[in-house]
Formats: structure tokens, C-alpha cells, sequence
């Protein structure tokens, strides 16, 4: 299957979405996105680890250390409450162009 790229902003969409449901380490991140995405989509870590930390400094999402699965030190991500209005906006600024990219393709 080839390979899919994202849309510009649609990784830190997807990032905020799955640490809606509680915080989670990078690795975990990336596995969550593949698995809901039904293995379509695969985030390189030379894509997450730079959108993690720029979310962070954005103030969207706060890390902490803490112990993964298999005992390894790692730093698990958790949204903050800016976190969750970015999600909420950038959720609902995604299904508006979703839908209008729809009306195009059924029209074309």
C-alpha cells in the first residue's frame, strides 16, 4: 500500500485526539494513531517527537516522566485544559473541511 501523508496540521489533530483519552507516551501515540486509523496511517518518530514538543510549547498538552508497559523510563503526554479547547476547535474546523471536500468530490 503506498504511503499516505498527512495534511499540513492534521498530526497535531490526531495527537490532541488520542491524548483526549489520557495521557500516553510517544510510542503509545503513534501505535493508538495506527491502530484506530485501521493501519493506514504510521507516524515516523521524525514526525511525532517535533509535533509533541511543539504542542508542549504551545501549551496544549504537558509531559511527565513516568514507567511504561515493559518498565522502560519514558515520557507520557496528558492535554491540558487549553489542550482540550484546541481540540474541540481544531475537531470541529476538521469536520467543516471534511465535509466541503466531500461536496466537492460528490459534485465533480
Amino acid at each position: 500500500m503506498a504511503k499516505i501523508e498527512l495534511l499540513q496540521g492534521t498530526l497535531d489533530l490526531l495527537i490532541l485526539k488520542v491524548l483526549g483519552g489520557g495521557p500516553q507516551h510517544g510510542f503509545g501515540i503513534a501505535q493508538r494513531i495506527h491502530l484506530l486509523s485501521q493501519a493506514v496511517l504510521t507516524v515516523e518518530e521524525g514526525s511525532l517527537y517535533p509535533a509533541l514538543y511543539r504542542l508542549e510549547e504551545k501549551g496544549w498538552i504537558e509531559a511527565e516522566w513516568g514507567q511504561s508497559d515493559n518498565n522502560r523510563r519514558a515520557k507520557f503526554y496528558s492535554l491540558t485544559k487549553s489542550g482540550r479547547k484546541q481540540l474541540a476547535a481544531e475537531q470541529e474546523a476538521w469536520d467543516s473541511v471534511a465535509a466541503a471536500i466531500a461536496h466537492v468530490l460528490q459534485g465533480a
